[in-house]
């Protein structure tokens, strides 16, 4: 009995062609699962953050509230940029595996579909990864703010 590879060796070479995607899909995959539990941080943040906000006379110190609120919608904006590209990007490699499949079954006409579709979810999680990095940096620029000004209420304190 002739084995399956020496029927059809192309078959073989498709199926493993269109595995290869699910290594992408697995990065974009958790990629999108800490993109979610981020933005779920933020956003409760920003709540916590308007809570306080409505018990704060005008001054200072709700100025200073309003801009931590307004950096913290920024955030949210980010990483809803990046939840977006990241669910693009798992459709792009989906449809390059469907693509691996269908250009086979047609001969291997479509061309560069695939590879399109491939490069195309590869640069979405490129530019999900820059936003998902500035956001980290601007909640980092947050942190260090209210932490030099804890610091510096410290300070008063303990002249007084």
């Amino acid at each position: 009995m002739p084995s399956p590879v020496a029927i059809d060796p192309t078959h073989y070479a498709v199926v493993s062609a269109m595995i290869t995607p699910a290594f992408f899909l697995t990065a974009a995959s958790s990629l999108q699962i800490s993109s979610n539990n981020r933005l779920a941080r933020v956003v409760d943040r920003m709540r916590a953050d308007i809570e306080i906000l409505r018990g704060l006379p005008q001054g200072p110190a709700r100025v200073e509230q309003e801009a931590r609120i307004a950096t913290h919608r920024q955030r949210s904006y980010l990483v809803l940029a990046a939840v977006r590209m990241l669910y693009a990007s798992i459709s792009a490699f989906v449809g390059t595996s469907l693509g691996i499949a269908v250009d086979a079954f047609f001969g291997y006409r479509l061309d560069l579909v695939p590879t399109g579709l491939a490069v195309v979810g590869v640069l979405l999680m490129f530019a999900a990864s820059v936003c998902l990095g500035y956001e980290a940096t601007l909640g980092l620029r947050m942190l260090d703010r209210e932490l030099n000004e804890q610091l510096a209420k410290d300070r008063l304190e303990v002249k007084e």
